[in-house]
């Protein structure tokens, strides 16, 4: 009996240890990253090698311009989400979109090198080296939507030489950090991270149910905007990259260190939004030492999609000040 009851303990131990990997994990994506990319913006973007991956930026306006604005997207979204605005907004400066690690159409590394891409830190490196490279002798105006908003916050408190102006729309400042570090561990399981991308697949359609609770007006999101969002999930690897981003440290320090903030501040919100909610960037402008406070009527998280009109308004007004 002791030797059948090893047996079968070592089956169970077999099975839950190798089981997992026989599991296959396949990707939903067909198209390499520049050939989606090719399609959504019909090859008028291109790819910039920047800490250590190539990543997708779209560009609008003059380079001699004395101001570059460079903008970066929320969490789920990608350059995409800035096509309204980029045309007009370059008529004030040098306009530079870029897709974050784990989105859009930018490199997804499969590989982490000495600075994890998919971190706060490999992302803020991503700004600095963006900053280096567009940005010397002009003006800079960082401008970040929600989980980008809170990067952006971050580059700027730890950069304030490079930035001259900060606008934060919607920004995701109380509640952004990623997994908690006592965490950790359980992500160095090898057989959760060969499942890992199968848990993460489901926000291809749970994306959906958040890009909807992101209007206020309903009617405007068309099958276009659905294209915007669901295109990058076209990617090959696009789950494994999501899962390693899921896995990064993103904490940022930011509550802690607002009244540290010396950058003129604008910050943009929608007056009915549910996913940052509109108290908290009442909240922000409050806490912040120079900061003012745009709030645009009948608009969700997505002012600079849902009202881009009132949104390039708020923006060109404050850079004018």
């Amino acid at each position: 009996m002791k030797t059948r009851t090893k047996v079968i303990l070592g089956v169970i131990a077999l099975v839950v240890l190798v089981g997992p990997f026989a599991v296959p994990v396949n990707t939903s994506g067909t198209l390499t990253n520049k050939e989606a990319a090719a399609l959504s913006w019909n090859g008028e973007s291109e790819f910039v090698e920047l800490a250590g991956h190539e990543v997708h930026l779209v560009t609008a306006g003059s380079q001699q311009s004395d101001r570059l604005i460079v903008l970066l997207h929320g969490f789920g979204a990608s350059s995409l989400t800035w096509k309204e605005v980029l045309e007009p907004l370059s008529s004030i400066g040098f306009v530079v979109a870029y897709d974050r690690a784990a989105f859009g159409f930018t490199e997804r590394p499969t590989t982490i090198g000495e600075v994890n891409p998919y971190s706060s830190l490999g992302q803020l490196q991503v700004i600095d080296e963006l900053v280096s490279k567009y940005g010397q002798g002009k003006e800079v105006v960082i401008l970040g939507h929600s989980a980008g908003g809170a990067l952006a916050l971050g580059y700027a408190l730890d950069h304030p030489e490079k930035v001259q102006k900060l606008i934060l729309e919607a920004p995701a400042v109380y509640g952004s950090g990623g997994a908690p570090s006592w965490l950790n561990w359980v992500f160095d399981i090898p057989q959760l991270d060969h499942l890992g991308p199968l848990a993460v697949s489901s926000i291809a359609s749970s994306g959906l149910q958040i890009l909807d609770s992101s209007y206020y007006n309903k009617d405007l999101i068309t099958d276009q905007v659905v294209a915007n969002y669901t295109a990058p999930l076209d990617v090959i690897g696009w789950e494994r990259a999501f899962w390693e981003f899921n896995k990064a440290p993103r904490s940022l320090g930011l509550v802690e260190r607002l009244d540290q903030l010396s950058v003129d501040t604008l910050i943009i919100t929608g007056d009915t939004d549910e996913i940052v909610a509109t108290a908290d960037s009442v909240r922000l402008n409050g806490e912040l030492p120079d900061s003012t406070l745009q709030i645009i009527v009948e608009s969700g998280h997505l002012p600079n999609e849902e009202k881009p009109l009132e949104f390039v308004e708020a923006v060109i007004s404050f850079l004018a000040k």
